[in-house]
């Protein structure tokens, strides 16, 4: 349908049209320019990680991180659940084995007792995880200390999926920046958007060299076009690259916008008996890309969320369930999952309510209104 207030529509600043017409007046249109460059080193100045490798969506990003890492047919890799599944498709492409991990309910991320018991299980058939992909869930920092902790004793390395996160913190850092590699997304929907793009920070500068080679066809330094290995065509184009600049300049803003609809929910919500929303932490600041709330303490908790997402939508208001956990999603049932029910329970009774940049106090207030004649029903 045609809602008139989306979910999470892209939120354009003005100033990426002179980063655009630069391309096209160069004639730097192809997956080649100079604006691919300036955003790369701008992203590593304003993420704080040393390299970094702009694609053409943050699925490729995974996928080119897995590469990296030299994740092959039949590893193990250790999985947040609760999740889109774009987290996951890119462990199936190289072959490896996703292996599923509960959430805990403060931020609604992987749950660190899970991830050890996964790890432990594992470790003691002989077959030690590959990798551990941890997601930032709706901009909420994952509780990295304990993960990093795990990952770290074990030897296991770290994918920080932060697609969602963008302008988040934790313990001061933004976050994509604490593991081995982390991953971005410029989606439309997502703080800010380069149309369609991705990319991976590290501070290992072989990690980002070995995904650039792949990202570029696998090409090897001659003078004709000489492949020793199967390589993917993911390169970020110029033009895109160009919106990105523009939009990064704005980031801050954006960050500010988006928490600033949070607070407005979780102030006009809270009269509503047995909602909850995700807990930000004294040692985090979430960019709340989504704002979402739980119906927790409803008699009809799941019927509850789903009926007011109807009402929303027959009101022209976008809004949407929490992400299905992956391991109750038919294309991966069979296979192992380690925790309780949290993820369902997240799922079953999660809202994410319209979240754009652009949204102003009297539709937040129509949105708002609207949820809380619904509890009345």
């Amino acid at each position: 349908m045609s809602y008139k207030i989306y979910l999470s529509p892209p939120h354009m600043s003005g100033r990426e049209m002179k980063y655009i017409q630069e391309a096209f007046d160069s004639n730097w249109i192809a997956p080649a320019g100079p604006n691919i460059d300036a955003f790369e080193e701008e992203l590593c100045r304003y993420t704080g990680s040393r390299h970094a490798l702009a694609v053409s969506s943050g699925t490729a990003a995974i996928h080119l991180a897995l590469l990296a890492l030299g994740i092959q047919q039949g590893d193990i890799v250790l999985c947040q659940s609760l999740t889109f599944v774009a987290t996951v498709n890119p462990v199936m492409y190289v072959g490896a084995t996703p292996v599923f991990i509960d959430s805990e309910p403060v931020t609604w991320n992987m749950c660190p007792n899970a991830l050890e018991d996964a790890i432990l299980y594992y470790l003691n058939i002989g077959r030690k995880p590959k990798a551990v992909i941890v997601v930032h869930l709706y901009g909420m920092p994952a509780m990295l200390d304990e993960i990093l902790y795990l990952c770290r004793k074990h030897e296991i390395p770290l994918i920080e999926d932060a697609a969602e996160a963008l302008g988040s913190e934790y313990r001061g850092r933004k976050v994509g920046t604490f593991g081995d590699i982390g991953i971005l997304s410029f989606n439309g929907n997502k703080i800010i958007t380069t149309s369609g793009g991705g990319a991976l920070l590290s501070a290992n500068e072989k990690y980002i060299e070995r995904a650039r080679f792949l990202a570029k066809q696998a090409r090897e330094p001659a003078s004709h076009y000489e492949h020793h290995e199967v390589g993917y065509n993911y390169r970020m184009s110029n033009v895109c690259a160009g919106i990105g600049r523009g939009q990064l300049e704005v980031i801050d803003e954006r960050v500010a916008q988006r928490r600033a609809n949070f607070h407005f929910y979780s102030q006009h919500l809270k009269v509503m008996p047995g909602v909850s929303f995700q807990i930000e932490q004294s040692e985090v600041i979430s960019n709340r890309w989504l704002s979402t709330m739980l119906t927790n303490n409803s008699p009809l908790k799941h019927i509850f969320a789903m009926n007011a997402i109807n009402t929303l939508n027959n009101k022209g208001i976008e809004s949407r369930s929490v992400w299905k956990p992956m391991h109750l999603q038919s294309i991966f049932i069979g296979q192992m999952y380690f925790g309780g029910n949290t993820s369902q329970m997240l799922f079953e009774q999660g809202i994410c309510l319209p979240s754009g940049s652009d949204l102003c106090k009297h539709n937040l207030k129509y949105i708002a209104d609207n949820i809380v004649d619904h509890s009345l029903q």
